[in-house]
């Protein structure tokens, strides 16, 4: 039989911490953002793009924000967002979104070009990505970095649900926030579209349920203020408001 084809995603080759240590820094400490580097300022470390120079969503991971400049160009990303208050459930259900992981919501990266969402977003953030025999598609296995919980994860297709692709602003909360009043193919795009989607651990996706950034955010500390500022990226793009308290939570992740 013929083993499945493995895709490499063109990262460097050494690991996060072999750069540190290699660098001289400590990875445990770099990690929590309690590591210094020359002006007393911490070691800005994490697995892929800054949310900063990741606008459209279609770098691979989420780094961490702890330089203080970077961190306040994050509070003005945030600023931005208009408030108000959260609306009624009535009338949501998935579906008002699109068939989950279409490829055929146009508008967005990665639309039309055969493989769906899913596995587009398990493609651009894995790494030792394997594909079923005969697909350039299918993902079957692949080492995720998760950003929520700061974790590798070993996927495999058999335990499907160990990685679940997160909605960063849940499509329920959207709908609350005033996509009750879109057309579908609004809808339909921002179900789909990568700024707005990143594959991470399933318990983690599990316990966010359709949160905002007041009631859930990552439990790993040191990518909170990356997660506010994808938040608001998605919501300035979308022209969605936030509730007053996830706006105030949010700004104080990245020290508001």
């Amino acid at each position: 039989m013929i083993s499945p084809r493995t895709y490499r995603v063109m990262l460097p080759a050494l690991s996060v911490a072999a750069v540190l240590a290699l660098a001289g820094c400590d990875p445990e400490q770099a990690a929590s953002g309690t590591g210094q580097q020359g002006g007393g300022q911490a070691a800005v470390t994490g697995f892929g793009a800054s949310p900063l120079d990741n606008a459209d969503g279609t770098k691979p991971g989420l780094a961490p924000l702890t330089a203080e400049a970077d961190r306040a160009a994050g509070r003005k990303i945030i600023e931005k967002v208009a408030t108000k208050g959260r609306g009624p459930k009535t009338g949501y259900a998935r579906d008002e979104f699109g068939y989950a992981w279409m490829d055929t919501a146009d508008g967005v990266p990665l639309a039309r070009n055969g493989c769906d969402t899913r596995n587009d977003l398990l493609k651009l953030n894995g790494q030792e990505v394997e594909f079923r025999t005969g697909s350039e598609c299918v993902v079957v296995s692949m080492t995720l970095h998760d950003p929520y919980t700061g974790k590798d994860i070993a996927w495999k297709k058999t335990k499907a649900t160990e990685v679940q692709i997160d909605h960063v602003v849940p499509l329920s909360y959207a709908w609350q926030m005033g996509a009750a009043r879109w057309d579908k193919q609004k809808r339909q795009r921002l179900a789909n579209d990568v700024l707005n989607l990143l594959p991470v651990s399933g318990p983690a996706n599990s316990a966010k349920q359709d949160s905002g950034p007041a009631s859930w955010l990552p439990p790993s500390k040191a990518i909170r203020c990356s997660y506010a500022v994808r938040f608001a990226q998605v919501a300035e793009k979308y022209e969605l408001s936030v509730t007053a308290a996830d706006k105030s939570t949010m700004l104080k992740q990245c020290g508001g």
